[in-house]
């Protein structure tokens, strides 16, 4: 009899215990231990997504952070992603291409990943923070937990980056900006045209811009987008708060210029976007799953010991 009552014992803790995991999957609500390590104890996958110029394993960049990451949690997972078949195409892909297939593509990739299943954890580097939020958009599968943009571009620039004399990309990029970046073939083929917004031009930004346009919601009503986007447990944005490569700067916590000028600039909750709710970001920020970080410094300028406080042992471990 003692056998038998320990088993109903025990079959009671487990199906709690199941119960537990699956409300707490469904609230968004886990602990930092529930949410980031997988049922074989092994830690949350982490993908990262490089900016502008920038690829997915130089040692001075991405590959540092790789490394930090596997320092700081042993057996972590880290994926980060490559547009092309080595380090120098993924430099040329970050400026020139579609980026709605670049996403697509991604999408693919990570669905195939093995690792990725259960479930992984997101960091986007300036451009990679609105390119991972809209895999989280469009791509629930597999599901991705916290999404961390750093320095991300959420409601688009209307601004060109410094660019180096020596950097024929980045300089031409400006170009084309300049001359037109609404134009068709341009929208198609260069990468930082996907999240230019113009607030003089509102009506040819909301009807030709094939990317930011979109996964904001603004010329659609995507319901999946906004269900998607907060099926995310925690949303971290990061503000650097003396950025010169992004303009308007607050576009880093989704605000922007007021339409109409480009001198007055509107937090993300006087914004259409956030009133009318159309991501769901309104819903999430009163749910506690929005996150402001901002630090002092130019653009992705943070310290291996800040990164370490605020971002990995905050929201990775």
């Amino acid at each position: 009899m003692d056998r038998i009552a320990a088993m109903r014992t025990a079959s009671r803790i487990w199906t709690l215990s199941i119960a537990a995991i699956l409300l707490c999957a469904n609230a968004g609500r886990c602990s930092p231990d529930e949410r980031n390590v997988k049922t074989d104890g092994s830690p949350t996958p982490v993908v990262l997504w490089h900016g502008m110029g920038d690829s997915c394993c130089f040692s001075f960049s991405l590959g540092k952070i790789q490394h930090l990451l596997q320092s700081e949690i042993p057996g972590v997972y880290v994926h980060s992603i490559r547009i092309g078949s080595n380090e120098i195409e993924d430099v040329e892909n970050s400026y020139f291409g579609n980026i709605n297939e670049q996403i697509k593509h991604v999408c693919e990739t990570l669905s195939q990943d093995p690792n990725l299943q259960n479930g992984y954890n997101a960091i986007g580097f300036s451009q990679g923070g609105q390119f991972l939020r809209a895999v989280a958009q469009r791509c629930p599968n597999p599901p991705m937990l916290n999404l961390i943009s750093l320095g991300g571009q959420h409601q688009g620039v209307f601004g060109i980056p410094r660019c180096l004399d020596t950097s024929r990309l980045c300089n031409y990029m400006r170009r084309m900006l300049h001359r037109g970046a609404y134009l068709w073939y341009i929208q198609n083929s260069l990468i930082q045209a996907s999240y230019w917004h113009d607030p003089f031009q509102e009506d040819e930004y909301q009807k030709k811009n094939l990317f930011l346009a979109e996964i904001n919601n603004e010329n659609i009503n995507n319901t999946d987008y906004k269900n998607n986007l907060q099926k995310l447990q925690t949303l971290v944005l990061v503000k650097f708060e003396n950025d010169t490569m992004v303009e308007p700067v607050e576009t880093e916590w989704f605000g922007f210029y007021k339409p109409g000028q480009a001198k007055e600039v509107q937090k993300l909750q006087q914004s259409v976007l956030y009133q009318q709710d159309w991501l769901g970001l309104r819903a999430m920020e009163n749910a506690g799953k929005v996150q402001y970080l901002s630090l002092p410094g130019d653009h992705l300028q943070f310290t291996a010991e800040w990164f370490i406080e605020n971002i990995i042992k905050k929201y990775l471990v």
